[in-house]
């Protein structure tokens, strides 16, 4: 893919002028170029054997996992650089998104945002409520190849208000407080949408009872974004 270099470029870029920052400027485009090879599976033990075996570059396990799971990597910016490197978003002068909710099962007793999460769509043999992560995401609906596809753009942890009044869950120091999925998929649309500023945002939640419960947040904007309750085949 040719936009691969120009992209590792700009990321190296976000990463502090430092000999730490560049080492984990290097770490980044590594795991980025394991995880797009098709015979690596995007597991954290997998990527480090993968940049071990086929680029030749070994790290402390230790130091790789702190990497892996800090909050210090520049999410934001590095978000904002694939954003403009979409080329074309637009449909019919239109930014198309959809808004959604899934549950990822987890094992672990200690993986962040892990909370007992009712699962609608479980199956018989399937626990209702799994220890998963709640995950809000924001995708963008272009047609690729004739057919319409759905590229994430952003997403977020959702955390009951019950999971929070138990326990207290910090990032950075800071103590997270509820929000409601809906609004949090404004505060995702919101962090894109200066990146289109000219596009006008037509949202569609994948959920019938969503239309309700995220225009009133959506109407506080001061560019209006149109909602439909659901899409249709």
């Amino acid at each position: 893919m040719p936009i691969l270099p120009a992209l590792a470029i700009q990321f190296q870029g976000l990463f502090p002028n430092s000999d730490h920052g560049r080492e984990r400027a290097r770490w980044f485009i590594l795991t980025l170029q394991a995880i797009l090879l098709p015979i690596t599976a995007s597991r954290t033990s997998n990527l480090l054997r993968t940049i071990a075996t086929l680029f030749g570059v070994v790290i402390g396990e230790a130091k790789y996992y702190t990497f892996m799971a800090s909050v210090k990597l520049p999410w934001t910016r590095i978000w904002a650089v694939l954003w403009r490197a979409i080329p074309d978003p637009l449909t019919d002068g239109r930014l198309l998104v959809v808004l959604d909710d899934s549950i990822n099962p987890k094992t672990g007793t200690k993986v962040f945002a892990c909370q007992r999460s009712f699962d609608h769509a479980a199956k018989t043999n399937q626990s209702a409520f799994p220890w998963a992560q709640t995950i809000v995401t924001v995708g963008l609906l272009k047609v690729i190849h004739g057919r319409w596809c759905c590229l994430p753009l952003a997403f977020a942890f959702y955390l009951r208000k019950a999971t929070l009044a138990l326990r207290c869950v910090r990032i950075r120091g800071r103590a997270l407080t509820f929000e409601t999925k809906f609004t949090q998929a404004v505060r995702l649309i919101q962090s894109f949408a200066g990146i289109f500023a000219r596009a006008p945002i037509p949202g569609s939640p994948t959920a019938g009872s969503a239309t309700t419960a995220c225009s009133s947040p959506c109407a506080k904007r001061s560019a209006p974004v149109p909602i439909c309750s659901r899409v249709c085949a």
